[in-house]
């Protein structure tokens, strides 16, 4: 049976009971009767669309809130229960899906900010609050360009030309280069990614640094080569002392470019992730004694070297790798140290740790130096190092060597009275001397 003829079987009963009272007590009583029925009918439906009325008002529609009803109404009711259900469910679905989406997005590196159609914010990620400075529990709904007011990005906003991404250098984080990107989606929304570039600007910037210095650190001795050659070759009758000078000047020139190109090539040996550390047990105390007659020759007397071995301990690491580091540090000290300093190399066990350092009476670093003296080509004094034949390399060559064998360098000093540049070596890279050397 359809629908309609179920909707009408209560109609059609009145009619038919309707028609009896008319036949039996008269058209007044029955229309009476139906009267009443109708009217009954008119209150019973009048009541349920209030109660519907009342349930669309409230703010939680869950299937647990719908009303009963009765007759037609019972049917209904239940249909719209069973709507209310699937759109919970639905709801439930897409508020999982919303949640993953936002987890997702959170984890991720880059920063996501959700645009609308006027450039106002819908939604970001807790990265992108970190690097435009914004919250989205207090920003949502505001102009993006309320909060990142620099020029170019006001700019770059307008011309709505998205292929090429904006780099910022000043935003609300100090020293935080990012970079945005406006991906146009759906219906004139975007998305604004931003990166922090700020490690990929410091190594571009390391990379014109580096190249910018060694072409200047190659060009003075090429130069100084370069003009004795013109000069020996356009004139055959110098004399014998201008001879033996030029060939002085250029041999220790050629010294001082095969010096940095053997240092460049120990910087990029040590660099290259793929060249694992040969490790053995190094005897420190025999390499310190055979540096020690090489700072000795450097020095050709000028300065009171003095070796203090309070330990016997040896290290497990590279000794090659070592013994640079150790003698760069000795050789800086030799080279900043005025004539009748003194220098100290020193070995010993400090709480558990393999502790070596340097301590000169040289002339100090002043304080505002020491964080970036490991940087490549870094000098406190040009000048001075260039005449000392330094290439400003060893300090880098040193950090290198100390993060491959876990130690760290620290530096302290005072102009005018010295410095002290001491490396810790972790407990687990110490061996006692009795044991047998081993190799890995």
């Amino acid at each position: 049976m359809s629908d309609i003829w179920q909707r009408s079987t209560n109609i059609i009963l009145i009619v038919c009971i309707t028609a009896i009272i008319w036949m039996i007590f008269g058209a007044v009583k029955a229309l009476f009767f139906s009267s009443l029925i109708l009217l009954w009918m008119v209150f019973h439906h009048i009541r349920h669309l209030v109660i519907l009325e009342r349930w669309l008002q409230l703010s939680d529609h869950t299937p647990g809130s719908i009303p009963a009803g009765s007759g037609a109404w019972d049917d209904v009711f239940a249909h719209l229960a069973r709507y209310v259900r699937r759109h919970s469910q639905s709801r439930e679905l897409l508020s999982l899906a919303l949640k993953r989406m936002q987890n997702v997005t959170s984890a991720m590196p880059d920063g996501i900010v959700i645009l609308d159609e006027n450039d106002r914010i819908e939604w970001c990620n807790p990265i992108a609050e970190q690097h435009l400075g914004i919250d989205l529990s207090l920003d949502a709904g505001q102009q993006i360009t309320y909060l990142v007011r620099q020029i170019p990005f006001v700019e770059y906003l307008a011309a709505r030309q998205f292929s090429n991404p904006l780099v910022l250098k000043q935003t609300r984080m100090q020293n935080l280069i990012i970079s945005l990107q406006l991906v146009p989606y759906g219906f004139n929304q975007k998305l604004l990614i931003s990166r922090d570039i700020t490690r990929f600007e410091k190594i571009e910037t390391m990379r014109r640094d580096f190249i910018a210095n060694v072409s200047h650190e190659l060009r003075t001795p090429l130069t100084v080569i370069s003009g004795f050659l013109e000069t020996l070759s356009s004139n055959e009758h110098l004399n014998p002392e201008f001879h033996q000078r030029a060939l002085a000047l250029m041999t220790e020139q050629t010294e001082r470019m095969q010096h940095l190109i053997e240092d460049l090539l120990i910087l990029s040996r040590l660099e290259n992730e793929q060249n694992k550390i040969k490790e053995k047990t190094v005897n420190v105390v025999r390499l310190l004694q055979g540096i020690l007659l090489d700072a000795e020759s450097i020095s050709a007397g000028c300065h009171h070297i003095k070796l203090n071995i309070a330990s016997e301990d040896q290290l497990l690491g590279s000794e090659e790798e070592l013994r640079s580091a150790f003698s760069n540090l000795i050789s800086n000290a030799i080279r900043y140290t005025p004539n009748n300093g003194e220098i100290s190399i020193n070995w010993e066990k400090h709480n558990g740790q393999g502790l070596f350092f340097v301590q000169d009476s040289g002339i100090g670093i002043e304080p505002e130096h020491i964080p970036r003296l490991t940087e490549r080509f870094y000098r406190v004094d040009n000048s001075r190092s260039r005449e000392t034949g330094g290439t400003g390399l060893g300090l880098a060559i040193v950090k290198h060597v100390l993060s491959r064998h876990d130690a760290h360098l620290e530096i302290t000093s005072q102009v005018g009275k010295g410095s002290r540049f001491a490396v810790l070596f972790p407990a687990g890279r110490l061996i006692a001397a009795n044991r047998t050397d081993v190799e890995s």
